[in-house]
């Protein structure tokens, strides 16, 4: 059976799709980006300071699933740019690889656009 997800410590769904599915024992984000979930605002800035909004978002999300950042199994990254990898990745290593953490499996595509121009997309699924 799937249960829909739903948090108000993230930014609310804007169309017909989840914050996130929990399935079993495992749970799937949506896609999160750099929204404030007080104002619904992108936050300005650089890659790695969206970064930092994405995964508090995503932190907010597993969180009410039962989950946590240290769960996470896979995860897939969009960014606006390759040339934001290093950045992008020296913030998603302090979320998702801290010492003595095994990393997740990762995918990192480049894209031509996303959602209200952001610059980096996250989803991760997660082991409750």
């Amino acid at each position: 059976m799937k249960t829909a997800i739903s948090t108000s410590k993230a930014p609310a769904a804007i169309g017909p799709y989840s914050q996130a599915i929990k399935i079993g024992d495992f749970v799937y984000t949506s896609g999160q980006i750099a929204l404030d979930p007080a104002n619904g605002q992108i936050v300005p800035g650089s890659v790695a300071e969206q970064t930092v909004r994405v995964f508090e978002n995503l932190k907010a999300v597993l969180e009410e699933a039962g989950a946590s950042l240290g769960s996470v199994v896979k995860t897939l990254v969009f960014l606006k740019d390759m040339n934001d990898f290093a950045a992008m990745n020296a913030v998603y290593g302090k979320y998702l690889a801290p010492e003595g953490a095994i990393p997740p499996a990762r995918s990192t595509v480049e894209v031509a656009r996303l959602p209200k121009d952001a610059l980096v997309e996250i989803e991760v699924i997660a082991r409750v």
